[in-house]
Formats: C-alpha cells, sequence, structure tokens
C-alpha cells in the first residue's frame, strides 16, 4: 500500500489515477446534478488555495465554513486544508433557530477552539460581523468565497508555492477540527491529525470491503462525523463517488436519498437510527414507482442506539423495491477516534440478543424470562484494525465477557484532543484510552452499545445537551428559576429519543397550567429544540443530588412512576 505524507496527496494522487471519474455528485431536486470530477475538483481547490493565500490564510489557522448545500463547498474546504490551514464545518442556522441563539454559538466556539477566519454566506453577515470586533473573539476576518472570481490561470510562481506548503506538511499535523453536534455553548472541539484520517480511510474501507466500484450515497451534514469521514472523506481518499443530497431537502422528501441512490446505482450509506423509522413512515409507494434498491449492499447504522425494531421496520418497507435485508449493517463510531471503532461483517446477519431487561439495567446479562420484560440487544460489530474496546467497571478494571460497564477504545486514529480545553481532553483521555461514556458489553467479540454513562440526549442523530433546555426553559415566565431538568425519553414508534422536562411552579390553575406548558414548548422552539413532553410540578417537587442540584436520573424515575400510577 501506498504511504502518504498527508491527505493532500492522496487527493491528488486519485486526481491522475482516475482524472474523470466522478469524485462528488451534488444532488438537488429536480435539477440535474452538478459533478466534480476528481481532476476538476483538484483544479478548483488549487485556486481556492491561492485565493485564500491571498487573502492573509496561514497554516494551522482555523477556518470555519459555514455554507449551506453548494457544489463549491467541496473545492473550498480541499482549498483550505491544501493550505495546511485547519477546516471546521459549521451548522448553517435553519429558519427556526433565533439569530441570536446562533451567534450565541460562533462566540462560544470563537473564545473556546480558536476560529480564525469564517467562510460564509452574505445573508449572515449582519449576524457574523459584529463578532469579528467582538471583545475577546478571535475571529480575525470574514468572507463570502462563493462570490470570489474563480476565471484565473495559476501561475507557476503560485503552484510551485503551494507545493513547498503541501510538501511540508506532515503526518502528525493537524487536518481538521470538528465540533461536538450538541446544541451552542458546550460543542467540544476534537483536532484529527492527517495520519489519523489516513489511517482510518484504509482501516475502516477494509472492515465494510469497500472496493474502487462503490459508490456512496449521503444526506446527513458534513458538521457531523458520520457525514464528514464516512461520507465525504472515506470516499474522497479511497477514489470512489459520493453523492450528496441536501440534509433540508432530505427532511421534507426523504425519498430523495432513494432517488439519488437509485440513479446514481449507489452501493453504501449510512444512517442515523431515528432515519430508518423516519424514512419507513414518510415515504408513499407512489414515491418508489421508478426506483430499485438492489445496488444497495450496506446500509449502516450509527450515531444513536441501535433498535432492532427500526431495522424491522426499514426491511419490512423497502424489501419490495430490492432492498437486502443483509444489507443491514451497524457501527459504532464517535469523532474522537476519527469515526468507527466497530462494524458488523458485510453481508452477514447482525446478531441480536434478547436479555432481561432488568437485569440488563442492573448490570447483568441474563436470557429473557417469562412475564418479565426483555430487551433485544443488537451488535454493533467487532472491532476494526488499529483499533482495541475494552469494557471497564466504574474503578477502570477490564470485565469479564457479557460484564455490563462504561466502553473505553484505543486507536491509531485517536484524536489530538480538545482543541484548546486541556481539562476536557484530561477527562476522557486515560493512558491513551479513550472513555467514551456510553455503556455496553461484549460477547464473543462483538460489542453490544445499551446505553449512555452522560445525560446527552439523542433526538434523530443529534446530540442534546440537558443543560441547554434547562438553561432555554428556566427564563420562562412562571417557571421557578433553577428547578428545571430535561432527560430523553424513547419513542419506540419513531425510532429515537424525545426531549422532556420537568418544571417546577406556584401555578395552580389547569387552564394557566395548560397556557405555561405551550409557552414553555414554544421557547424550546425558538431556540431550535423541539419539546414534546412538559411536566409541571409543585414547588420543592425535584429531587437533589447529594451536590445539591437535581437529579435527572431520579427525577426521570419519578415522573416515569407518577405516569405508570395513572394508568392503573
Amino acid at each position: 500500500m501506498k504511504h502518504y505524507n498527508n491527505v493532500w496527496e492522496r487527493w491528488e494522487d486519485n486526481s491522475q489515477r482516475f482524472p474523470n471519474k466522478d469524485a462528488i455528485v451534488h444532488w438537488r431536486a429536480g435539477e440535474e446534478p452538478f459533478r466534480w470530477s476528481f481532476k476538476d475538483l483538484l483544479e478548483t481547490a488549487n485556486k481556492f488555495s491561492v485565493l485564500l493565500k491571498k487573502q492573509g490564510i496561514k497554516r494551522n489557522e482555523v477556518c470555519a465554513i459555514i455554507i449551506r448545500h453548494n457544489p463549491l463547498f467541496f473545492p473550498l474546504y480541499l482549498g483550505v486544508a491544501g493550505l495546511g490551514a485547519i477546516p471546521a464545518v459549521l451548522a448553517y442556522p435553519n429558519p427556526r433557530l433565533h439569530p441570536d441563539k446562533f451567534k450565541s454559538g460562533v462566540e462560544g466556539m470563537s473564545q473556546r477552539s480558536g476560529l480564525d477566519w469564517i467562510f460564509t454566506e452574505a445573508d449572515l453577515e449582519p449576524i457574523i460581523s459584529p463578532l469579528v470586533h467582538h471583545e475577546g473573539s478571535t475571529i480575525k476576518g470574514l468572507f463570502f468565497p462563493l462570490e470570489w472570481d474563480r476565471e484565473f490561470a495559476i501561475t507557476s510562481e503560485e503552484q510551485a508555492e503551494l507545493n513547498l506548503v503541501r510538501k511540508s506538511i506532515t503526518e502528525s499535523d493537524p487536518f481538521l477540527l470538528q465540533h461536538s453536534s450538541g446544541t451552542t455553548g458546550l460543542q467540544k472541539p476534537v483536532l484529527l491529525s492527517q495520519r489519523a484520517v489516513l489511517d482510518h480511510v484504509d482501516n475502516y474501507a477494509l472492515s465494510i470491503n469497500l472496493t474502487e466500484d462503490d459508490k456512496i450515497v449521503s444526506w446527513l451534514p458534513l458538521y457531523h462525523d458520520m457525514g464528514l469521514i464516512a461520507a465525504f472523506h472515506l470516499p474522497l481518499s479511497y477514489g470512489i463517488t459520493s453523492v450528496q443530497v441536501d440534509p433540508f431537502e432530505w427532511v421534507l422528501a426523504p425519498s430523495l436519498q432513494f432517488e439519488a441512490l437509485s440513479a446514481e446505482k449507489a452501493t453504501v450509506c449510512w444512517l442515523p437510527n431515528f432515519a430508518y423509522n423516519f424514512m419507513a413512515d414518510r415515504i408513499e409507494e407512489d414515491e418508489m414507482e421508478s426506483i430499485s434498491l438492489e445496488t444497495l449492499r450496506l446500509v449502516i447504522n450509527c450515531s444513536e442506539p441501535v433498535r432492532n425494531e427500526s431495522h424491522k421496520k426499514f426491511t419490512a418497507a423497502f424489501s419490495k423495491y430490492g432492498f437486502n435485508p443483509l444489507g443491514l449493517s451497524a457501527s459504532y463510531a464517535m469523532a474522537e477516534t476519527t469515526f468507527a471503532a466497530t462494524q458488523t461483517e458485510p453481508g452477514k446477519p447482525i446478531t441480536t440478543i434478547e436479555v432481561d431487561r432488568e437485569n440488563l439495567a442492573q448490570g447483568e446479562v441474563t436470557g429473557p424470562v417469562e412475564g418479565k420484560p426483555s430487551r433485544i440487544c443488537v451488535s454493533s460489530g467487532k472491532v476494526i484494525e488499529g483499533c482495541e474496546v475494552k469494557i471497564v467497571d466504574e474503578n477502570g478494571n477490564e470485565l469479564p465477557e457479557n460484564g455490563v460497564g462504561e466502553i473505553i477504545i484505543t486507536s491509531v486514529s485517536m484524536f489530538d484532543g480538545y482543541r484548546n480545553y486541556p481539562e476536557k481532553t484530561a477527562e476522557v483521555l486515560k493512558n491513551g484510552w479513550y472513555y467514551s461514556g456510553d455503556y455496553g458489553f461484549k460477547q464473543n467479540g462483538e460489542l453490544f452499545v445499551i446505553g449512555r454513562k452522560k445525560d446527552i440526549i439523542i433526538v434523530a442523530g443529534k446530540n442534546i445537551y440537558p443543560e441547554d433546555v434547562e438553561d432555554a426553559i428556566g427564563v420562562v415566565n412562571d417557571i421557578i428559576p433553577g428547578r428545571v431538568i430535561a432527560f430523553g425519553e424513547d419513542n419506540l414508534e419513531l425510532g429515537t429519543e424525545e426531549i422532556s422536562v420537568v418544571a417546577e411552579t406556584a401555578l395552580d390553575d389547569e387552564k394557566e397550567k395548560r397556557r405555561l406548558i405551550q409557552r414553555v414548548k414554544e421557547k424550546g422552539t425558538s431556540v431550535d429544540l423541539t419539546i414534546t413532553h412538559v411536566y409541571l410540578v409543585p414547588p420543592r417537587w425535584l429531587i437533589k443530588s447529594s451536590a445539591g442540584k437535581p437529579s435527572r436520573k431520579a427525577n426521570k424515575e419519578r415522573i416515569a412512576e407518577m405516569k405508570d400510577l395513572n394508568k392503573h
């Protein structure tokens, strides 16, 4: 296998090996797709590198890219990397997100992870421009690269300067910065090296039997590790085509992914668990009339706990269109290990185990008992090359097979730490092992992920921090400040979690309480949080932890008990 010193070298090699092959097919509903060949993509990326250099962008500076689904995003991203600068993809605000919330998020990231430059669209200038001059901000400038003139020829001198920069980039140098997918204020900036990404491409490709004939299709946003690494960097480095669908369009019309898949004869995609339910529920039969899923050999469940019912629902809905149930696959992945740590074997049925639910909650993996609730645990596969996974107890001691504990990982593609966040890095990186905060167990060499140690809520593939929900709701009139807790509740029908809130109020009148519930939900919507359940309770109802803070776990259990009593 050829050795590359940096990711750019690999891209350049692919542009020479497959000059006319589609690198990226940019898909828009109702339009002819825009196609980047490997050669054209690299040539345009070179032009962006020249333009960026003229704007004063330097090596190792963080360049935040906040751009909607646009074919020029791709060469711009490559152009940033081609200067030895560090690209960081951030989410473009959707219409529901209040501008102040978006601005405070960018400001928080600027101060924490050190954003040097922002590349965006002119629409966002009024929101972001004040941050450039804000006290304490690291942002040096704001640019609109979609408007730059690219009708020029690169001079031999300019090309020589770029070649010099690229030859000096080593495998230990930083390559990209990826912020966690939580709501604003608490994102952890994951810094990945050139070597981490290069090694991961090879090791993960091996685990899914990737070949040069494969094609990736994805609607996944590129600010999330599944979209950025699996559906963008993997194919780009491996020399295969990726078909990129607009995430906002997919939400409105989920059949778009299948339309693109069928037209381009794509073979592999990744989905968060909620998408299996979402697509099965939302895609109508008339939308599938001319669509074939016969080429789809792998649909990989990732980023949320894998649910057996979601796989069944997906298979039942789409087998009639040529989907092979053996295409169902699963992976355990996180940004801190570049992406995947485990993967199920392609073309083989996923292992499932039925266990006693109550015993599992107590840390024991036992078979089902008649008359008692059980749970189907779905395998996330075996470790990929270059990775090792252990299950440990609260003291860090490795547990035997079927022992339930925290999942820890070491990998050749480990992150370099959270940028400018040494205290958070020290919390999770210990002696070369990453402590994931997830609970699981191993059986016959396969990993089963069963839940999260911490309180992060995963709604439709997006991490929601309870603190953010609580902060937003705590300012609503008639809610007692500081007396709010948020947690996730499973919706088995949707295949994902929903946000629930318990809040103390002194109100007694039922009409006033109903209006308050509505105001709480509206407040959530204004900060891009869909709050499904609101439980209003009297003052001093919430159970406090030993630290004096309301305990999410204890109060979630108390609400569950209350709901059970009301059923009888």
